[in-house]
């Protein structure tokens, strides 16, 4: 059978709706032409295949008028095909046919047509119909438009609070930072640095079977989120203790380790102000509180011990002590990187989660890396 498609376009016409034509009688397809190529750009094609290939790469296309019977693909499987492919599937369909009876209409119908015009064809009917459904069409393209509008809008706002969010957290956590006299380095990033050390060792046991639960991808991002907070109890210690150049004895030791207590404090007033918690804040309570207990139960503030300690807390524990070993303190020098790693595999089951601890060692050149990247600027001599 030969196959003949024709398309009506000019300079002066081009913003006119694009209609597709599809029948397999030739008197049909020069009917419908004529009755709409004063109004519309029209495609046609004699077969539902041809059909199929023009509705797949005509863009803008932006409604079909289909018959039913047709030799090879009828009309019902090529809406149906339309319908299938996301390229062609919100393109409306008017089913054009001389199948009449209520059944034809409610299978066109079922198979995503929005209209069913029956033959012979009245040149007002076809009209409005046609009419109708591209007024249709054109206010769901204006809605998805302004639905994408207005979701952008809202997923910029969401950013920029997110971006506002996370500079108080930093500003808050740099704050307490800063009051402590441990932090000598000029421009301390320790913050930074335990923020990543974090999230890597999250990333590398998010599979572990003891882990994965816990671990998933929205959790460790509330986890790096979190950890700007872990010393925020420390704008509760006196000046005279946090500041002191030099090793704390026992009593003023005592004092320093209530850091923990004051932080969870701090994090629970939040909570009860906003009247309930959230992921973010409870992973920070938890660091705040517990990062400075132990494995076997030697830590503080409650020497809990093995599983009794928050995960967050125990992923901290590894990130805070590497870091405060690798850096320069007024009461040491800086540990090399293998000097850091011989000390935190002693404390494998007595001051870390065994397999945190193994994870770390296997990440170790991770955490190498990340310690270079925020390197602390040296002082001036």
């Amino acid at each position: 059978m030969n196959i003949v498609t024709t398309e009506k376009t000019s300079t002066s016409n081009k913003d006119k709706p694009t209609i597709l034509i599809v029948d397999d009688t030739p008197d049909n397809i020069m009917l419908l032409s004529r009755l709409l190529k004063d109004r519309y750009n029209t495609k046609v094609a004699n077969n539902g295949s041809l059909a199929l290939q023009i509705a797949q790469s005509t863009p803008g296309l932006d409604l079909i008028l289909l018959d039913v019977m047709m030799p090879g693909l009828d009309g019902y499987e090529t809406c149906r095909q339309l319908k299938a492919n996301s390229v062609t599937a919100d393109i409306p369909v008017i089913f054009l046919t001389a199948k009449n009876q209520v059944e034809d209409e409610a299978m066109g119908l079922s198979l995503g047509a929005v209209d069913y015009i029956a033959k012979p064809i009245s040149p007002p009917i076809l009209f409005a119909r046609v009419a109708t459904q591209l007024t249709l069409a054109g206010a769901r393209r204006q809605l998805q438009a302004h639905n994408e509008n207005l979701e952008k809008l809202v997923q910029d706002r969401t950013a920029q609070l997110a971006l506002m969010q996370e500079a108080i957290i930093m500003a808050m956590g740099t704050l307490a930072e800063t009051r402590d006299n441990a932090a000598v380095s000029l421009g301390d990033h320790h913050i930074r640095r335990t923020q990543h050390y974090v999230r890597a060792l999250a990333r590398h046991l998010q599979h572990h079977p003891r882990f994965a639960a816990d671990l998933t991808d929205e959790n460790i991002e509330l986890l790096y989120r979190s950890v700007p907070l872990h010393d925020i109890g420390k704008v509760g210690i006196p000046d005279r203790i946090l500041l002191k150049p030099g090793v704390l004895d026992r009593e003023e030791f005592e004092v320093m380790k209530l850091h923990a207590v004051y932080g969870r404090d701090t994090i629970m007033l939040v909570e009860k102000h906003i009247g309930g918690t959230n992921g973010f804040l409870m992973f920070a309570r938890e660091i705040a509180h517990s990062h400075q207990e132990k494995w076997d139960g030697s830590g503080y503030p409650d020497r809990l011990a093995g599983e009794q300690i928050p995960l967050s807390a125990r992923l901290m524990a590894v990130a805070d002590v590497y870091d405060a070993l690798i850096s320069r303190r007024v009461y040491k020098p800086a540990f090399t990187h293998q000097q850091a790693l011989d000390v935190m595999r002693k404390g494998r089951g007595t001051h870390f989660d065994p397999d945190v601890l193994d994870a770390f060692c296997e990440i170790e050149g991770q955490f190498a890396a990340i310690a270079e990247e925020f390197r602390d600027a040296e002082p001036d001599a």
